[in-house]
């Protein structure tokens, strides 16, 4: 994958609340969170140059630069976050202005004719068959119109975060889709995800309104 484009842009937009919250989340001090940041950036460089390059209809792209982006951090950071502390520091690192922007933005479309045919495509595109960093899944609408379920079979983020010795804090990332759909105005349901030994990753989507009559 090649540094311009999203990954550069990722990095412009996130790498200034990620170094923010080294020292509010962290307790890193502001000499410490800047040489963190300045390591992380070599790393994070060096992460996406050996990621391949996502095919044309992969709507997963964003997911995996994100992964490096942390990634590249933890890698950085003098002492080993657990997951309890690194799931926090996620959390307020990517949950900014623009972020809840986009979340409100997506949330209105969440489950409009067109976002349901966006989730057929990419279910039919089994993209992890052909890149280990990409996502597969089958869409599963609930009976009841309420929304639906992502039920994902191959991770990208597990992938990567396996080969990097992260595994074991993957679910810092999983917790995000909770904090996402909030801002987006939907419920978010789970029950299983891969990193905890799970049959699968389900990402289950509802209508507010409909939960609350």
């Amino acid at each position: 994958m090649r540094y311009i484009g999203m990954p550069a842009g990722m990095w412009a937009l996130f790498a200034g609340s990620f170094r923010r919250q080294l020292t509010e989340v962290l307790c890193y001090d502001r000499a410490a969170a800047a040489g963190i940041t300045k390591n992380a950036h070599r790393r994070y460089r060096a992460l996406i140059h050996r990621l391949p390059a996502f095919e044309k209809g992969d709507r997963f792209e964003m997911n995996i630069v994100s992964c490096a982006m942390l990634s590249a951090f933890v890698l950085s950071l003098p002492k080993r976050p657990t997951v309890d502390e690194l799931t926090p520091y996620y959390a307020a690192a990517m949950m900014i202005g623009p972020m809840r922007w986009f979340c409100r933005l997506s949330g209105k479309r969440k489950f409009s004719p067109r976002d349901l045919a966006a989730m057929e495509a990419t279910a039919a595109l089994n993209a992890a068959d052909r890149n280990p960093y990409s996502w597969n899944m089958v869409l599963l609408p609930y009976p009841d119109g309420s929304g639906y379920e992502a039920r994902f079979s191959r991770c990208g983020i597990c992938t990567l975060m396996h080969e990097l010795g992260l595994f074991d804090l993957v679910p810092a990332m999983c917790r995000l889709d909770y904090a996402m759909s909030e801002a987006g105005g939907h419920d978010f349901v789970r029950t299983y995800t891969l990193a905890s030994g799970g049959p699968y990753c389900d990402c289950g989507y509802k209508r507010k309104e409909r939960n609350e009559r």
